[in-house]
């Protein structure tokens, strides 16, 4: 058995001379166990808030965005376009043409933006989950219906159950040079009822969702489109399917992932979880280096084994070994007992969800989520085990210094 090892592992069982140290060591497991047990609980709530917020932005957001690199609109009925359509893998091939436009209704109105969709929009059934008033339709076999966001909803204060008070759209005639004396003469106006209304974030909130066919009309734009919005099957990689169309369709067009059209989202989201290990991360050094004061407490308490040691024999580096090891076995020992118990709480968190989010939200999950990754616990014992071992080799130092002065006093 390794001889420093043996040494510090009686050392750090065995009943010291002043009781003070056994409280310090005491409070030095303990810091580093609520540390790391918070560190740990605090990285996987951050991936649970990050999965669910993804998730939402997600039922809005395609998988595959196609855009024109130079101005709004492009010609989708190009040989090109027409063979991805019947691609392979896609499971969804919608055709948007969006503007802005002023919504009205009632004595009410607002700027939104107007998105108007294939019929391979309502492909996607994770749509009906941002609900939450009316429903999801689009067309009818006599009718257009518009599906709005929140944010529109609260400030026109739209009624959906209200079939005689439809939202008129008004959006400016194409060509336009001159405003007529009559304002009305500028605008294309058109009205269409509310079958229901969205929630997913404020990005979104502010859009409604129609009929393409409406859309044209709207807008006076007969053929061409604003993007191309694809979903693909589960088994289709999305990055290499990406990197395809990107080859074959030319400089002409952008092709965005969900990364590239949420990019400021994720890089919040990837801010936020680091600023946040930087903070614990300053508690946890501070309850780390008081191993600091355990450890030269314990060197003075054992002077006279460290002479002894000396005296038959042990080198310096030996002895600064023994008292590395007792710091490093006392902050891993908080260390591995905080991994334990954050993984026993994040398991029980995920199972009954007893802390929970704001339950008056329909979007929301009502335990608060997380989010388990085996990157996380590294992490956190790299980071203990990098500091533990700093402040131990700082303390173990101060065994070796006057050993010289104790051999001849012994």
């Amino acid at each position: 058995m390794n001889t420093a090892f043996y040494i510090a592992r009686r050392y750090l069982f065995a009943k010291k001379s002043t009781n003070a140290i056994n409280i310090i060591s005491a409070i030095s497991v303990v810091g580093v166990f609520v540390g790391s047990a918070a560190l740990i609980i605090i990285l996987s709530a951050f991936n649970g808030l990050e999965d669910l917020v993804l998730k939402m932005f997600n039922t809005m957001t395609p998988q595959l965005v196609i855009t024109p690199a130079k101005g709004k609109t492009f010609e989708p009925n190009t040989a090109y376009f027409n063979q991805l359509k019947k691609t392979e893998g896609i499971y969804s091939y919608v055709e948007v043409l969006s503007e802005n436009a002023l919504l009205r209704y009632n004595d009410k109105q607002s700027v939104g933006l107007i998105k108007g969709v294939s019929p391979d929009y309502l492909k996607n059934k994770s749509l009906d989950s941002t609900i939450i008033d009316g429903h999801f339709v689009l067309d009818s076999p006599d009718s257009h219906f518009a599906v709005i966001g929140s944010a529109i909803q609260n400030f026109l204060m739209v009624n959906t159950t209200d079939p005689f008070l439809p939202l008129q759209i008004y959006s400016p005639k194409k060509g336009r040079t001159k405003s007529s004396l009559n304002p009305g003469d500028d605008f294309t106006v058109l009205s269409i009822p509310v079958s229901g209304v969205f929630e997913v974030q404020q990005d979104f909130d502010n859009v409604a969702i129609v009929p393409l066919a409406f859309a044209r009309k709207l807008l006076d734009e007969p053929q061409k489109v604003s993007s191309i919005e694809i979903l693909l099957n589960k088994d289709v990689d999305a990055d290499q399917f990406k990197l395809r169309v990107e080859k074959e369709i030319g400089a002409g067009f952008l092709v965005k992932d969900r990364i590239e059209q949420n990019t400021a989202l994720h890089n919040i989201l990837g801010s936020e979880k680091w600023a946040v290990y930087i903070i614990l991360t300053f508690v946890l050094i501070i309850a780390i280096f008081n191993i600091i004061g355990s450890l030269t407490m314990l060197v003075i308490d054992k002077l006279k084994d460290i002479a002894v040691l000396s005296s038959l024999g042990a080198g310096r580096r030996l002895i600064k070994r023994i008292f590395l090891l007792e710091g490093m076995m006392i902050t891993m020992t908080g260390c591995v007992l905080g991994l334990t118990v954050g993984l026993i709480f994040c398991l029980l968190q995920q199972k009954f969800g007893f802390v929970k989010m704001a339950q008056d939200n329909p979007i929301l999950t009502n335990g608060y989520p997380i989010g388990l990754k085996w990157t996380d616990f590294l992490l956190v014992f790299l980071t203990v085990t990098v500091f533990s071992f700093m402040a131990s080799a700082l303390s173990s130092n101060l065994s070796v210094k006057k050993i010289d002065h104790l051999n001849q006093d012994l």
